[in-house]
């Protein structure tokens, strides 16, 4: 997700103020025993540590890709933990030049961990020097210009690149295969953001009892980053409301508050629904359109709202437009219109009786 793209609900945003990104550094955990979720990733990187440590090499490069607040950051800093080894960090769109490159590898130190964020988004001439720096541990600084231009090769100490992610894809093929571990970070459940909330919670010093634990979980979207912004916003409202020990009750009216409902949804995601619901009688309507509806640019609706309205089914996105899904007028609690039937869903979505399978027909 690119930058400011989360930027419609502060609880769910990236960008935050710098006491925030405190408070986030401090929940962090600082291995992997004390990470929680993400099971096979964590075992797989814990293989590829250990044998490093056994031949007494530096890591191989490690990319870790998936959706923002996942714990990217968090495994690359516990790659360093666990290697014993400093930590630097940078940024895709920091390096727009092969200049700026260099100058940051050149000044590595052996076995030093390199912890690229957004690595998908660095210039080409960087990711083409990248190449080199990765498989030869060598780099080839241009002095001059012209045909009088000379390539003056730097050699680099052995160093492990942990690159980050949001969009996989838009990797070139030869980077990504220069990795020697890749790992996608998928969506947690509820059970283990309660682990981490119970995590974060006894961090902060909090009276929170189980059901509260399970309210906050439910409305995360399943991100570990969401679930301890919402703990600390539920935080602030006990403070001032002079309660000791938080409750479901405390946690749901604290999230009401800041217009969180029961599945996560914030302003931005019920008003895209309702304007698809009441304005274009649930769609087909094209993304710009909808944007202007709910008085957004459509960036922020296609990457903002829709990738968690889809996941969730309350949004569909055809080959005519964006429609609401059955289940969004469920969840506004708004009675299903005649032609939202199962029938008018295969034709928004391109598809007739004749090319469904036998057995779904047969389900219906």
């Amino acid at each position: 997700m690119e930058p400011g793209s989360e930027q419609e609900n502060p609880l769910i945003s990236s960008n935050s103020e710098p006491e925030e990104r405190a408070m986030e550094a401090a929940l962090r955990p600082r291995n992997l025993d004390d990470f929680v979720g993400q099971q096979r990733v964590r075992q797989q990187l814990s293989l590829l540590l250990e044998a490093s440590r056994l031949r007494d090499r530096s890591a191989d490069h490690v990319l870790l890709s998936g959706p923002p607040g996942l714990g990217k950051t968090t495994l690359a800093m516990i790659i360093a933990s666990e290697m014993n080894a400093p930590l630097r960090i940078s940024s895709g769109p920091a390096i727009q030049h092969a200049g700026d490159l260099a100058a940051i590898l050149s000044s590595l130190a052996e076995g030093e961990v390199l912890f690229l964020d957004e690595i998908h988004r660095m210039s080409r001439p960087a990711e083409e020097m990248l190449y080199m720096a990765m498989e030869d541990f060598r780099v080839d600084i241009v002095v001059g210009k012209g045909p009088g231009a000379t390539a003056i090769p730097l050699d680099l100490p052995p160093f492990t690149l942990v690159g980050a992610t949001t969009r996989a894809g838009l990797l070139p093929g030869p980077l990504r295969d220069r990795f020697g571990f890749t790992g996608h970070l998928e969506f947690y459940s509820v059970e283990e953001l309660e682990l981490v909330l119970r995590r974060s919670a006894m961090l902060m010093d909090l009276k929170v009892n189980s059901a509260a634990f399970s309210e906050v979980a439910g409305r995360s979207r399943g991100t570990p980053r969401i679930a301890n912004r919402l703990l600390r916003r539920v935080r602030d409202w006990a403070l001032v409301h002079g309660i000791e020990q938080i409750d479901s009750r405390a946690a749901s009216a604290a999230l009401d508050m800041y217009e969180v409902d029961e599945k996560g949804l914030d302003r931005l995601d019920r008003a895209v629904l309702l304007a698809l619901i009441n304005k274009f009688r649930g769609g087909p309507v094209g993304l710009s359109t909808l944007a202007i509806a709910v008085g957004e640019e459509p960036e922020t609706v296609e990457t903002v709202a829709e990738p968690y309205l889809v996941r969730e089914g309350l949004l569909g996105r055809t080959p005519r437009g964006r429609i609401a899904m059955p289940s969004a007028w469920e969840h506004l609690d708004l009675p299903l219109p005649a032609h939202m039937s199962a029938a008018g869903q295969d034709e928004l979505f391109g598809i007739g009786t004749e090319n469904v399978p036998e057995w779904l027909q047969n389900s219906r």
